[in-house]
């Protein structure tokens, strides 16, 4: 499996999570196509920080901030700088309702982070949860 075929997948798992917001019907099925699809991914490659940004904040996205947390914490340890990361660390943290200290450094470090074309944020709606 080389590179390039990851890139790829990433790619299309990006244009396929952005589809999600304008077929919420599809929500749950999309969801789970993308998980799947990133789970093979780091099947293939473990250390893949955009596949594990991007589970990470699939994984919000559906509520489940505990177990984003572990696929992002996973991708900070591994010395990940992309923007991206750290603005999900955050909103998975204050969804969380962890106090402002614990995530108040990757709030800082957004500014001068690059965001990486493969990966995306998670929805941040702080009024809905």
């Amino acid at each position: 499996m080389n590179m390039n075929t990851i890139i790829k997948r990433l790619e299309n798992v990006k244009k396929l999570q952005a589809k999600r917001w304008e077929n919420e019907d599809h929500w749950d099925e999309l969801n789970e196509l993308l998980i799947k699809e990133l789970d093979e991914i780091l099947l293939i490659e473990p250390e893949n920080t955009s596949a594990l940004i991007n589970i990470g904040a699939i994984y919000s996205d559906m509520g489940e901030n505990e177990k984003a947390l572990e696929y992002l914490t996973l991708a900070l340890n591994l010395g990940s700088e992309d923007k991206n990361l750290f603005v999900n660390l955050t909103i998975v943290m204050i969804y969380m309702e962890k106090h402002q200290s614990e995530y108040l450094e990757y709030l800082e470090d957004v500014e001068e982070k690059v965001e990486n074309p493969l990966t995306f944020k998670a929805h941040f709606e702080p009024q809905s949860r």
